[in-house]
């Protein structure tokens, strides 16, 4: 059965086959757990055909993510003087769809442009110099947030979750010393994801040809879903391609080594405690163990 999850606000979101699991570091260092039934729409037709799946479960996981995340801030926070309305994430969406369409849409379109004046670039290179912009900006953009203590800390709970998930698809004894010795790169990664529609959009947004700077922001946006469409279907065939698929993917997985920490048995914990919330089990929390890095 396959797993997936996110990292939170000291703690770790797991989707299993029927329900979602949440499970939160408390201050006082016990674990929080939740969790709600996965009514997915891909299960069903036409949202589970090819293409259409992969922008079903995008926003799905967009939607369940954004839920999860608020959620862990009240958990994580309860204690402290700092608190998270809705009103604040809200607003910090707003403006990161506004830094997201600048810097990953706007920056990469006009530097494109600027190079394909100054080098005498075809449409096709400046396409492909646009796509390398994009990739140099994103994996800059992640680079520079993982020096911020806090963001390290989700890092951590990133690496937790993947470790859980590795250890679960081995079918291994799930202890957190046994899920510690597991590896926290995974091919099924969000990151690597990201990274694979940056060079799916090189192929599509070559395809509609030239045209004004409006009119290419504007048909890159719009493209957004076939971009991630066929970004989920590739993920799909290389995960279950074995060694030719692992080999295939390898470039883009070696990313997560930015994207994700080596979690100490505090996270590993709270990612376990998740996986079951995920698949209705029930564990200890242990919050004796609150205390490893």
């Amino acid at each position: 059965m396959p797993i997936g999850g996110q990292a939170v606000i000291e703690g770790v979101l797991m989707k299993g086959k029927d329900l979602w699991g949440l499970a939160v570091r408390r201050p006082d260092g016990t674990i929080f757990r939740e969790s709600w039934n996965n009514s997915s729409r891909v299960k069903r037709s036409p949202w589970k055909l090819p293409l259409l799946r992969g922008v079903v479960v995008m926003c799905e996981m967009m939607a369940t993510g954004f839920r999860a995340l608020s959620r862990s801030a009240e958990i994580a926070l309860e204690e402290t003087q700092e608190k998270l309305t809705a009103r604040d994430i809200l607003l910090a969406v707003f403006m990161a769809v506004f830094a997201v369409a600048g810097l990953f849409v706007g920056l990469p379109l006009w530097l494109a442009d600027w190079a394909e004046r100054a080098f005498s670039l075809s449409a096709l290179g400046a396409n492909v110099f646009e796509g390398f912009v994009r990739a140099a900006i994103f994996i800059g953009y992640i680079g520079l947030i993982g020096l911020w203590p806090d963001i390290r800390q989700v890092f951590r709970y990133h690496g937790a979750e993947h470790k859980t998930i590795n250890a679960f698809e081995a079918c291994m004894d799930m202890t957190p010393s046994n899920v510690a010795r597991c590896s926290r790169i995974h091919p099924r990664c969000g990151t690597s994801f990201l990274l694979i529609t940056v060079i799916v959009s090189i192929a599509v947004f070559s395809a509609i040809g030239e045209g004004g700077f409006l009119w290419r922001a504007g048909t890159r946006v719009l493209l957004i879903p076939l971009v991630i469409g066929l970004s989920y279907e590739i993920i799909r065939l290389t995960s279950n391609a074995g060694a030719a698929g692992r080999l295939i993917m390898a470039p883009f997985l070696s990313l997560q080594y930015l994207t994700t920490r080596e979690p100490g048995l505090s996270q590993i914990e709270v990612a376990l405690t998740s996986l079951d919330a995920a698949l209705g089990r029930e564990r200890d929390p242990a919050p004796s163990a609150a205390s490893s890095s």
